[in-house]
């Protein structure tokens, strides 16, 4: 093998001049390989150059004209600013819509166990009448555009309210009033303002518990709602209606202390004379059946009415935080006021008291939550409690069979809280409301008169029509063997507490 190998120096010496050869020719084709990629590189070069000037020169007057226009950063904060609104605006419907759950079992607690669900019934059926009637013609008739009593027809079905924040109510008087809620879609507005409809009519069902029949109270609900609560909207809160900011009298109602308290308690108070007291009214009433069921109520309405209150400010801030104070602090000082009155007046503060107070601080402070300062919300709230107090004995006096006070508590705290409105009302609060008599406009006390005085007249007419075409027609009254029997069984077949059965597991394992 090594013998193979081993080359000749004639042959040596011939590879070695091959080798140098080839290393020439690949040094002379590199260095032409190099000088290659050195054109190609600086072409490419001047290539770049040239199209960066080409930007640039083409570009200038685009750069001119965006430095002339500064940035509008407003557009990125109102976007922001939507947001928010609107994540709090759904929070507050959701809110108020608990209020009608909270009710139910405020409620519920007070009846006799064979009605409590009946009385639960009564307010979640509102639930799904309002919800879908608010829907198709409610919204419409309450806050469209019409004349000073009552909204137009142009809303029907929803029809052209989506997602629009602005310019919705162009067209119509007054002409600067575009949209109800400027940082916030039209939708989110209508679904805020359905739960404040669908709670109101169920406030009635505390005075008619216990006999009213529940096809009859469906029916009025859904009547009541179409021609009492939509026209009353409109004429307090509507664009161009009859009491309100917007066009009317000036009345101050930021939340509802008309619409919502004072419709319904005066609309409560018809009811329960045109249907007449209970069987065992007034000599054989059962105390409630079950308190923590009203102290949990009373939990949930203070809790909801946070969105009932600080949501009508219609936007996340200052004023939406002043009213979320307003209603702790009024609800707090009126559960307080009633329990020292209880204390002083019959020796012994009660649990029923404490929440029957709250609920009346709550309801006296909705029409001035967005008007007045923390200290007048602690007057409010006392005052109206105070008066509530001896409503309800006075109402027992008189034996009118409001069932559950909702006059007294409603009707009553809803008048007194309007009235106070137009007494502490300042614009250094807020500077789109007016100053009360004590801010030195005692014009003021008139005009929430006359607005208390409509709202009246509306519901209590109202009601009345409403009932008497309803009697005339399915009937209002389930029969007194019904009654007796409790409204659970005779209206829906069914028991809170399924004692019929426990009688009958007790009954056999006797044997």
């Amino acid at each position: 093998m090594r013998n193979v190998l081993k080359l000749t120096k004639f042959e040596s010496v011939l590879i070695q001049k091959i080798v140098l050869k080839i290393t020439q020719i690949n040094v002379r084709d590199s260095l032409k390989i190099l000088a290659e990629r050195d054109k190609k590189q600086v072409l490419k070069k001047v290539v770049m150059i040239g199209a960066i000037a080409l930007v640039v020169l083409l570009a200038g007057p685009l750069i001119g004209n965006a430095l002339a226009a500064p940035i509008d950063v407003n557009t990125g904060i109102s976007n922001a600013q939507t947001a928010a609104d609107t994540a709090f605006m759904l929070i507050s419907a959701a809110l108020v819509l608990l209020m009608t759950p909270g009710l139910a079992f405020f409620y519920g607690g007070f009846v006799r166990s064979r009605n409590v669900l009946n009385t639960l019934m009564m307010s979640f059926v509102l639930m799904g009448i309002v919800g879908v009637t608010w829907i198709l013609w409610g919204y419409s008739l309450a806050f469209a555009p019409g004349n000073p009593f009552i909204g137009g027809l142009q809303w029907l079905g929803l029809n052209g309210v989506g997602t629009e924040i602005t310019d919705y109510l162009k067209g119509s008087n007054p002409a600067d009033f575009v949209s109800y809620a400027p940082t916030i879609p039209h939708l989110a507005f209508m679904i805020y303002q359905a739960m404040f409809a669908i709670i109101t009519p169920a406030l009635i069902s505390g005075a008619i518990a216990e006999r009213m029949s529940f096809t009859a109270y469906s029916l009025f609900v859904l009547l009541w709602s179409t021609f009492v609560y939509s026209p009353l909207a409109h004429m307090v809160w509507g664009k161009g209606g009859l009491i309100g900011l917007a066009g009317g009298l000036g009345a101050l109602d930021f939340a509802g202390g008309t619409v919502v308290h004072i419709s319904s308690g005066v609309s409560a108070l018809v009811a329960a004379i045109v249907l007449g007291p209970r069987k065992t009214f007034p000599d054989r009433l059962s105390p409630p059946h079950n308190v923590p069921f009203i102290l949990l109520g009373a939990g949930l309405l203070w809790f909801g009415w946070f969105g009932f209150n600080a949501g009508s400010a219609l936007a996340s801030g200052s004023l939406a935080t002043i009213a979320f104070v307003n209603t702790n602090t009024s609800a707090a000082a009126a559960a307080l006021t009633w329990l020292i009155l209880e204390k002083v007046l019959r020796g012994k503060p009660t649990a029923v008291g404490a929440a029957t107070g709250a609920v009346a601080g709550l309801v006296g402070i909705t029409p001035a939550a967005g008007f007045v300062t923390p200290v007048a919300a602690i007057l409010i709230g006392s005052i109206t409690t105070f008066v509530c107090f001896y409503a309800v004995s006075f109402k027992h006096k008189i034996q009118i069979d409001d069932a559950l006070d909702t006059y007294p508590v409603h009707g009553v705290g809803g008048t007194v809280g309007a009235i106070l409105t137009a007494v502490f009302a300042t614009t250094a609060v807020n500077s789109a409301g007016k100053n009360g008599l004590l801010y030195g406009n005692p014009g003021e006390l008139l005009v929430e008169l006359a607005a208390i005085a409509i709202a009246y007249v509306v519901a209590g007419v109202g009601t009345f029509v409403i009932l008497k075409l309803i009697d005339a027609t399915v009937g209002l009254r389930v029969k007194e063997v019904a009654e007796m029997q409790g409204m659970d069984i005779s209206e829906h077949g069914e028991e809170g507490y399924n004692e019929e059965f426990g009688d009958r597991i007790s009954v056999s394992n006797k044997y």
